[in-house]
This record gives structure tokens, C-alpha cells and sequence, in this order.
């Protein structure tokens, strides 16, 4: 058995035992510090990555949604002459392809042809010969139709204008896209009496709707496809994509996000939609509108697979590598009537969409002339 300790030894061992507990908490202390001083790189370097991602995010996202000087603010001026017949004939076009003919599609008989024969009458009306470009969607034969300027100086290089004419199975598609359709007949006819240094080619295609959009059968795919095959060098190709519907109203318009963030909550602005490698073709289309054209504008150059962003004809000329941009008042974004039986003639301000045409003409006119 232990012998129990005496008083001094007690008091001894006690004094030993709390120096060695100040000892070992003293020690433990400058550790702590001597860790806490010491740099933690995996932090620092999980920190910085962090850093050059959001920067780089932010980057990116300015590259795409920067452009060249300011969208127009403010009253819109009184129609011009010029205006005012554009105005007049998009509203006869318009609501003659989606009243009197209405539904245009392969699965109304007929429609198509109809459609067809009313785009070439107009623009033999304004001088054109009209090139039939057929093709065959099962049993079905169908048409692109194409009206050709050549240039005066540098013919071999061309800037295509279109849109397509077909409309939603069930629907009279007045603003998508009649609109477009009569706006590319009004740049043909504005366009017929003068020569650009390049050729200018007119088109309408056939089959943008869903079952074909996006598929071997879709119209633009086909010439575009056609274009690349014959070696023909397009500079520029511009896509009139619903272009008639404008609000004022807070909250009208909306975005993919995370746009929303870059661009204003009134619809009231005609859109320059391009993907990255069309993005200098958009800057330099936005920048002579805004010179030149007091409407509202806003533009983009986001990849192809974003909502929206690759949603018409000139999604067809990015698969042959060509530059392209699609005009538009952003469509399911802010128009509420999008791929409905009530998108009809009464929905489409023939007005704002003649001011809209209007700057586009100036638009086409750089791009046929510029060194």
C-alpha cells in the first residue's frame, strides 16, 4: 500500500503539477498563434481561383452584351414620308398573309403556294426575277424564294435579307411572322432602284416552324446549305424575326437569365441577336442603327444554345460559318401572343415596325457598301 504524502510534500507536488500544467497551456498557446500566423495556402489559392472566376464571368458577360454607343431615349418623332409608307404597306402585307390567307403550312393545303405566289408577285412588282429554289419534304414540294441585286463592284460577295413565311400549324402568325415577311419585301422594294457594291440577296424560306425547325427540312438550312456548296461568300445575313409587337409597361419584357441583369424591363426596343463568332457583325450593325435611327435598340452576342438566341433563320447560316444576326422584338420574351391562335393583325404596331425597317434599310445599305 502508498504511503499518503506528507503536507511539504504535498504542497511540493502540487507547485510541480501546476508548472507543468502552465508549461504544456504556455506551449499550446504560442502554437495556436504560430498556426494561426502561418499562410493557408489551399485557402488562398481556392480564394484567388474564385476571384478570376467571377471576373472572368463578368468579362464575358460585358463581351457579350457591350455595344457601341447609346440606345435612343425619349418621344419618338413624327413618321416621315418614307416612314409613313412603310407603315402603310407592312399593315396591307401583314394583314394579307395572316387575314386572307392565315394559317401557313404544310398542314393547311395549300397555304404554302399561296404564300408563295403573293411574296412573287411582290417582288416582280418591284422589278425582281424571283428564283424558285424547290425542295422536297416527303411528297411535299416546297420553296424558298430568292430575289437577287448584284453588286456593282464585289458581286461574288453577298449580304442576305430574309425571313420566313410559314406560320404555326393552327395559327395565322401575323406578327411571327407575317411581320418579317413584309419587311423583307419593303427592303426589296426600297433597295430595287439603286446598286450596292455588293450583291444583295432577298429571301424568303419556307419551313422556320416546328415539326422542320432545326432539322434537314427547315428552308434556311437548305440554302444556306446550297449557298456553302456553290462556294458564295456571305458577308453578312440578316433575319427579320417578329418584329411588330412593343410595350412601354414595367416588367414587359424579359430575358434568359442571367441577361435580365444587362438590359431594361420595357419591351419597347427592336433586338440585334447575334452568336460569338457574329458578335463584330452585331456591334456594327447596332452602332449605324443608333447613329442613324431614333428607336430604341439593344443587342447581344450569346452562344447559340441560350433560349432564344438561335431561335430563327439565322441559326441556319452559323452551322456554314457564316456571319448572321437576327432582328427581332425578342418574340416569346415579351410578346404574349407567341405561337397562339390570338397572334393575329390586330397585335402588330405597323408603326413602330416601319421605324424599325426604316433604320434597317441603313443598316443593309452599310453592309453592301462597306470597304
Amino acid at each position: 500500500m502508498q504511503r499518503p504524502l506528507g503536507p511539504s510534500q504535498g504542497a511540493a507536488t502540487r507547485e510541480q503539477v501546476a508548472m507543468v500544467v502552465l508549461q504544456v497551456t504556455q506551449l499550446s498557446m504560442f502554437e495556436s498563434v504560430d498556426l494561426a500566423s502561418r499562410p493557408n495556402w489551399a485557402l488562398r489559392i481556392a480564394l484567388a481561383v474564385l476571384v478570376l472566376g467571377i471576373v472572368a464571368a463578368v468579362v464575358w458577360l460585358l463581351r457579350m452584351t457591350a455595344m457601341p454607343l447609346k440606345s435612343y431615349a425619349g418621344p419618338l418623332p413624327p413618321l416621315n414620308s418614307q416612314e409613313s409608307e412603310l407603315r402603310d404597306h407592312l399593315a396591307v402585307n401583314v394583314k394579307y398573309l395572316s387575314a386572307s390567307i392565315g394559317e401557313r403550312s404544310l398542314e393547311r393545303a395549300g397555304s404554302l403556294e399561296k404564300t408563295a405566289a403573293f411574296i412573287r408577285e411582290n417582288l416582280q412588282s418591284a422589278g425582281y426575277s424571283v428564283n424558285d429554289i424547290h425542295y422536297k419534304v416527303g411528297v411535299q414540294e416546297v420553296s424558298n424564294l430568292e430575289a437577287i441585286l448584284v453588286g456593282t463592284e464585289t458581286p461574288q460577295d453577298t449580304v442576305v435579307v430574309g425571313a420566313h413565311y410559314d406560320s404555326v400549324a393552327g395559327t395565322v402568325g401575323a406578327n411571327d411572322n407575317a411581320a418579317g415577311v413584309s419587311a423583307v419585301l419593303e427592303l426589296a422594294r426600297l433597295f430595287a432602284t439603286a446598286r450596292q457594291r455588293r450583291t444583295l440577296r432577298f429571301v424568303l424560306f419556307a419551313n422556320e416552324e416546328p415539326p422542320y425547325f432545326q432539322t434537314e427540312k427547315m428552308g434556311s438550312v437548305v440554302y444556306a446549305r446550297q449557298l456553302r456548296s456553290q462556294g458564295i461568300d456571305v458577308s453578312a445575313m440578316i433575319s427579320l424575326e417578329t418584329i411588330g409587337f412593343y410595350s412601354d409597361a414595367k416588367g414587359s419584357q424579359k430575358y434568359p437569365p442571367p441577361l435580365g441583369f444587362f438590359y431594361p424591363s420595357r419591351g419597347n426596343f427592336t433586338g440585334f441577336v447575334g452568336n460569338p463568332e457574329s458578335r463584330d457583325l452585331v456591334r456594327r450593325s447596332i452602332r449605324k442603327f443608333r447613329e442613324t435611327t431614333r428607336f430604341p435598340s439593344e443587342g447581344v452576342a450569346a452562344p447559340a444554345e441560350w433560349p432564344g438566341v438561335g431561335w430563327s433563320d439565322q441559326w441556319s447560316f452559323w452551322r456554314e460559318r457564316y456571319p448572321a444576326i437576327m432582328v427581332t422584338d425578342t418574340a416569346t420574351f415579351r410578346y404574349p401572343y407567341y405561337h397562339t391562335e390570338l397572334d393575329t393583325f390586330d397585335k402588330v404596331d405597323c408603326e413602330k415596325a416601319a421605324r424599325v425597317v426604316d433604320g434597317i434599310r441603313r443598316v443593309v445599305e452599310m453592309l453592301a457598301n462597306e470597304p
